[in-house]
């Protein structure tokens, strides 16, 4: 596509020196490609809303940069399909800042909707604002900001506390029977606030040591939900609650594997949608 907004252009076989001297090698021009064929697309949805979380790192693995690219994965997959993405984030501060270098606690205070913004790039609401009506559903990337700030299950397991603007959005979208989706650390959320529902983050054993956080779906079980085994490039729908979820990095595995699962949650919220 030319920077004036022309149609794309092809080069065609470069002519020598002395034909261009000459001129008689009409062929060799810059000509546009004929017109594009108009591409018939799915109709589009109102809007889709994901909560997002500042990125951290634990002290047993770094987590930044592949959250990043999880993020990167969810927007790929999410913007292909959809009219209209809005991100939001709670107001409140982070439960710490880790010092990425030394992997290690600062004590440094920062706010978590600051911080998203980030990643956002400056485009985010607070997630107290978000209007269910406005939207057709709404999907969790995951990552430590879940586990650290949008409930307390880094720290406290399956006893941990959900941020009440975080319960109040997915209690919202689930009364109004619209999808949600959840990927990562994230559907750990669903199983706190929605009892008996199903969800998957991976495998309930270290495969092949893939799986290493492979306990927490034992965790989820004690919560009296169902926990559904699946690969990495696979989702599960709990048709009944309009759950759709992925393990993204809570498994080992090459990126375009992790890419792949979170392209079949997105797929499966629109499904639901």
């Amino acid at each position: 596509m030319g920077s004036d907004g022309s149609a794309p252009v092809q080069r065609r076989k470069t002519p020598s020196c002395e034909q261009c001297r000459k001129g008689d090698d009409k062929s060799a021009r810059w000509k546009p490609f004929p017109p594009l064929a108009p591409v018939a697309s799915k109709p589009a949805l109102r809007g889709l809303t994901a909560p997002a979380a500042p990125q951290l790192v634990s002290e047993r693995r770094p987590e930044l940069l592949t959250d990043r690219q999880k993020n990167a994965a969810f927007s790929t997959a999410t913007l292909a399909t959809i009219k209209s993405v809005k991100i939001f984030a709670p107001n409140i501060e982070q439960r710490d800042v880790v010092n990425h270098l030394k992997g290690s606690p600062t004590g440094e205070k920062r706010n978590v909707l600051v911080e998203s913004a980030r990643l956002a790039r400056g485009d985010i609401q607070d997630l107290a604002e978000l209007k269910v009506s406005e939207f057709d559903a709404v999907i969790f990337p995951g990552g430590f900001g879940v586990a650290k700030n949008l409930c307390s299950w880094a720290v406290d397991g399956k006893d941990c506390t959900v941020n009440e603007h975080v319960r109040a959005t997915l209690q919202a979208f689930h009364n109004a029977k619209k999808p949600i989706g959840l990927c990562c650390i994230s559907p750990v959320l669903a199983a706190k606030v929605f009892p008996g529902c199903e969800v998957t983050v991976g495998q309930d054993k270290n495969v092949d040591g893939r799986f290493p956080d492979a306990e927490t779906a034992s965790a989820i079980a004690e919560l009296g939900c169902k926990h559904v085994c699946k690969n990495v490039n696979e989702s599960h729908v709990d048709k009944a609650n309009k759950i759709v979820t992925t393990c993204a990095f809570m498994c080992k595995a090459p990126l375009h594997e992790i890419f792949d699962g979170i392209g079949t949650m997105i797929e499966e919220v629109l499904k639901l949608a």
